[in-house]
Order: C-alpha cells, then sequence, then structure tokens
C-alpha cells in the first residue's frame, strides 16, 4: 500500500496544523466560548465540525487520506472536549434510517453541540450478549406512544445528556435479535433515574440508569418497530471503529518512550533495557500493522460503504493496545505508580500512569469485549462456521 503523501495532502496537512494552531485556547479565557467559537469556525473551514459526516449532510467530504491526516494531526493538537454520541453515533444512524422529520429535527443540535447524547445500550444481563435487552417499551392502544420500562447499565455520560437514543424490547415472542426497537427520548423527564458508578478507576463516567413508565411519542421511533437490531449494528461498527483510538495511541506510544528515558537504569536509561526496549518494538510494530487496516477501512468508506467487520479487528487490537501502553507506564513508574491514590511520588508521571492502567481495563470490555470482536472476525473476516456440536 503506497502511503507517501501527495503534494495537495502536504499542503492540506499544513492547512490543519495551521488552523490547529491559530485556534488554541487561550489560557485564562472562558472555555465554553471558546470552545463554542472553535466549532462554529471549524465549520466555516467547510464541514471540519463534522469530519466524518457526508458531504450531503455538510461535512467535508475528504479522501480516506485526508481523513488519517485529521486523526493523526488531531491526536497531537488541543482540541475542545467534544462527546462522541451525538456527532460520531447516533448521526450516521439518523442519515441512514432516520426520516426527513427526524434528521430536520436533531442533527442541527448535534452538529452545534447544543444537546449532549448518551446511549441506552447495555444492561445487567444484556452486555457482550446486547440482543438479549429486556427494557419494555408498549405501544399504547392509541398507536402514538410507547411506555418505557427497565434499565440500562454503563450508561457513559447519563449524567450529563439531555437526551439519549436506547433500544427496548417490544416483541419477546421471536428470536432475540428481533422485536427490538431504537427510541429516542429527553433524560430529563419523570421516571428517569440516574445512578453514578464509580469506575475502578477512581472516576464518575458511567452510570446505572432505571425507567420507569417513560412515555416516549412514537415519532420518536427510528425506522421500523422490531428493526433497532440492525441499526444498533450499525452503530456499533462506526463505534468500534473510534474506540480503536489508533492516533492517540501513536502520540501515547511517543510520551512512553520519553517517560522511559527519563528513567535511570544502571548506567543509562529504561530505554536501554533489551527487555523493556523489546516490548516497546513489539508494541510499535502491532501498532503500525493495526494502522494499515485502518487505512483499507477508510479507502473502503471513501467508496460509500458502510463500516465493516474490519471495524472488529480495529476495536480488538486497538484497545488492547491502549492498554499494553498503560501496562508499560505503570511498568516505568516503578515502585512509584503504586502511590496512585494519594499525593505524587518520584517520577511525575508514575501516579496517572496507574491510573490510566485501571481505567484502561474496560476498553475490551466497553463497545463490544474482545471476546465478541472475535466471535465476529471469525464469521465475517475468516468464514469460519460454529460448530454443530
Amino acid at each position: 500500500m503506497d502511503i507517501e503523501l501527495s503534494a495537495e495532502d502536504l499542503s492540506f496537512r499544513e492547512e490543519v496544523r495551521q488552523f490547529f494552531s491559530d485556534n488554541e485556547y487561550p489560557a485564562g479565557e472562558d472555555y465554553m466560548t471558546w470552545r463554542t467559537q472553535w466549532f462554529e469556525k471549524a465549520r466555516q473551514k467547510g464541514g471540519w465540525d463534522v469530519p466524518k459526516w457526508p458531504a450531503d449532510f455538510g461535512g467535508p467530504g475528504w479522501t480516506p487520506t485526508q481523513h488519517y491526516i485529521w486523526e493523526q494531526e488531531t491526536a497531537r493538537a488541543s482540541l475542545p472536549f467534544d462527546l462522541p454520541f451525538g456527532v460520531g453515533m447516533l448521526a450516521p444512524i439518523l442519515m441512514a434510517y432516520g426520516n426527513e422529520e427526524q434528521q430536520h429535527r436533531f442533527l442541527p443540535d448535534i452538529r452545534s453541540r447544543k444537546v449532549n447524547w448518551c446511549q441506552g445500550y447495555s444492561e445487567a444481563g444484556a452486555g457482550s450478549d446486547l440482543a438479549n435487552v429486556k427494557t419494555k417499551a408498549v405501544l399504547s392502544d392509541d398507536g402514538t406512544y410507547y411506555m418505557v420500562n427497565g434499565s440500562k447499565m454503563w450508561t457513559t455520560a447519563a449524567h450529563m445528556a439531555d437526551w439519549i437514543f436506547c433500544l427496548t424490547r417490544t416483541d419477546a415472542s421471536g428470536i432475540k435479535q428481533k422485536g427490538i426497537t431504537f427510541l429516542l427520548f429527553p433524560m430529563q423527564q419523570d421516571g428517569v433515574e440516574v445512578k453514578p458508578i464509580i469506575t475502578l478507576g477512581g472516576s464518575h463516567s458511567v452510570n446505572s440508569v432505571y425507567f420507569t413508565d417513560v412515555k416516549v411519542p412514537v415519532e420518536n421511533r427510528i425506522g421500523e418497530e422490531g428493526k433497532g437490531w440492525t441499526y444498533a449494528k450499525g452503530l456499533l461498527q462506526h463505534e468500534r471503529t473510534g474506540l480503536a483510538g489508533l492516533s492517540g495511541s501513536l502520540v501515547a506510544l511517543e510520551k512512553l518512550k520519553e517517560q522511559a528515558r527519563s528513567v535511570t537504569r544502571g548506567n543509562g536509561t529504561l530505554m536501554d533495557d533489551p527487555g523493556y526496549r523489546a516490548k516497546v518494538a513489539e508494541l510499535e510494530i502491532d501498532l503500525m500493522a493495526a494502522e494499515y487496516t485502518e487505512l483499507r477501512s477508510l479507502a473502503s468508506a471513501s467508496t460509500g460503504a458502510a463500516p465493516g467487520p474490519e471495524s472488529s479487528i480495529l476495536k480488538l487490537k486497538g484497545t488492547e493496545i491502549q492498554q499494553r501502553i498503560q501496562k508499560l507506564t505503570v511498568e516505568a513508574g516503578g515502585i512509584y505508580s503504586a502511590a496512585w491514590g494519594s499525593k505524587p511520588i518520584g517520577l511525575p508521571f508514575a501516579r496517572g500512569g496507574m491510573g490510566g492502567y485501571l481505567a484502561s481495563r474496560a476498553f475490551t470490555i466497553y463497545g463490544g469485549a474482545s471476546e465478541v470482536q472475535r466471535d465476529v472476525i471469525a464469521k465475517n473476516v475468516l468464514g469460519l462456521k460454529r460448530s454443530s456440536k
């Protein structure tokens, strides 16, 4: 595969870098004001505020190489905080399966970041086996609304969200993949309760959400009743591609090398240690291989194809690479990593390294556990069939 950048691509890269440099956050200014202005300036560049949206919906219509450049540069730049659920996950579903009224109703506020969304997928008994969702939605006798009862688990940013896109069970009579319906509804209403879950790393990002007689108008249903599993699979493929985080891992790996060079080991540094250096080299090779898979995925997307099973390869390898970077960071921190829960001691990166390592345990679980990704790869990439025994 030829990955040499053309003159046009090099010019585009410089334009991206210049935009990031010209619009860095000015220390001391109001962050939210800067954030709003940043996205507006990005929009004026021709859809840079929604880089993955198609041109028909206001996106930039970039080539695969331009997308690749953008991902590389954003990993190094200081960009405004941006939740992925609206722009990166729900929006493609609305574009593909929502009706025109829903697109006009929801996409502008998603693009402007005026409305925050969360994803109501996983449940206590429906995590990796997502098709096992039990949250029930019952259509009213007059067919104008659904009544939703049940709960969701590990709902990221539910405590910050204005709306939720939610998988619900409308029919339990057939196979579990059928009878799932995709609904949208506000979080700030009677019957919705959010309880925090504090993760191993000590942060509050995920929640339990409970629904009690939540009334959802039928016009908030995406597509047909009972076809939600089809829409959910499409969304998961977009999500898994994003969760791979390869561009971020490239930057994190370079940072890891710098940190290792700051650790004294004998007459040299930790990066001079053959055993540690071999682990870093192996990680770098795996990351390079994953990059090529990402490039092939981008090339496919440029033809109009939706994300396919290669998203499972990216998610599987990308999240494992992220975990390995965190593990090597803890190893570099040595005994000082054990003091992560108190004041920093010794090496300045050790405390954050341990916190990152603990948080990274979830990387190979959310968005579909690694076991699920291997099943998808075996079936849809390798063409293997399940044993009849």
